[in-house]
């Protein structure tokens, strides 16, 4: 399978090191500065690369695309992609906006291509058996709490690379909360949503805290919060059933519940079964598990937040995130 790999950050570098190890050609990188992206290119063995989508996705040895660039791009570089007749995996978030994940699923539905979303938090297997015990009735989930407190006050990711774009806390950080808790709440409906996003910061342009709150029709509950103004990282989710209560420590690698500590796999480790999933997806016809469909339900919760912070302050563009 031939790749093309939008984007060199850190999540174009785990997903370079998942393909190679399904034996699939690195094929094609795209990024935006030539030093960096020759660099890249050069450490893991992508045979071409390129400033340009427009020269990379006419290509007709690429067949599959990994959509790893900044993530106001995402919606475009994805429907382009899906355009150009290729199979397509989109990096969280699918969209920075309803409307467009909404276009992005229409596309993707109608281009007989697979193409799903890497949502990492759903492919845990230390969770498996809990979502198991759900599916059968045997446990009933009522409450998650999800946190995700940084220090991002300059422009700087997790590779300690300077970015050129900006990221964003409700739209990308709590969508992996959001869309953990509407996959495990298996589609109930939501019944209310609240939220609290801050004014923009002075210094990065963007909200720096955030809250999310909703509910389901089934009296359940979810509540994420966190800050880019930490001194120090936050980052784990709670959550409670009738039966047990079960923390993971992301950042420590750790799950906790009334039988005591376990250790969970690095995040790497676990990103990697996405692209496993993905790959089977596309040999076996089927959808991939965190497919376009099954996201519209976060994005229809992070649309409510970012309505009421638009009906405040007024809908407005931001550093990483222009309106559409």
């Amino acid at each position: 399978m031939n790749i093309c790999m939008i984007g060199h950050g850190m999540m174009g570098n785990w997903h370079s090191q998942a393909l190679a190890g399904h034996g699939c050609v690195l094929h094609t990188l795209v990024g935006r500065r030539e030093e960096p992206t020759r660099a890249f290119a050069e450490a893991h063995g992508y045979r071409h690369w390129t400033l340009s989508l427009d020269e990379a996705l006419p290509d007709p040895e690429i067949d599959t695309v990994i959509v790893a660039s900044p993530s106001e791009q995402h919606p475009d570089h994805a429907v382009r992609s899906l355009a150009a007749g290729k199979h397509t995996l989109i990096e969280i978030p699918l969209a920075m906006s309803l409307a467009d994940a909404e276009r992005v699923v229409e596309v993707g539905e109608a281009s007989g291509k697979t193409y799903g979303l890497c949502h990492p938090m759903r492919f845990r297997r230390e969770r498996d058996p809990l979502k198991a015990r759900l599916l059968a009735d045997e446990e009933t989930l009522r409450h998650i709490a999800g946190r995700f407190f940084i220090k991002r006050l300059t422009n700087v990711g997790a590779t300690g690379y300077e970015r050129s774009w900006t990221d964003n806390i409700l739209w990308h950080h709590f969508c992996h909360f959001v869309d953990l808790a509407c996959w495990l709440y298996e589609g109930r409906e939501i019944a209310r949503v609240q939220g609290y996003l801050g004014q923009p910061h002075e210094k990065t342009g963007v909200p720096m805290e955030c809250i999310v709150q909703f509910e389901t029709d089934a009296d359940q509950s979810a509540l994420v919060h966190g800050s880019y103004h930490a001194s120090f990282r936050l980052y784990d989710k709670l959550l409670v059933t009738d039966r047990d209560t079960y923390s993971f420590d992301i950042l420590e690698h750790a799950l906790t519940s009334s039988a005591g500590t376990t250790a969970m796999e690095d995040e790497q480790t676990n990103c990697a079964r996405v692209v496993d999933d993905f790959l089977k997806a596309i040999k076996e016809g089927r959808s991939p598990r965190a497919s376009g469909p099954s996201v519209l339900p976060a994005m229809r919760v992070l649309q409510a937040v970012q309505d009421d912070w638009d009906r405040r302050h007024g809908a407005r563009d931001l550093p990483g995130r222009a309106l559409s």
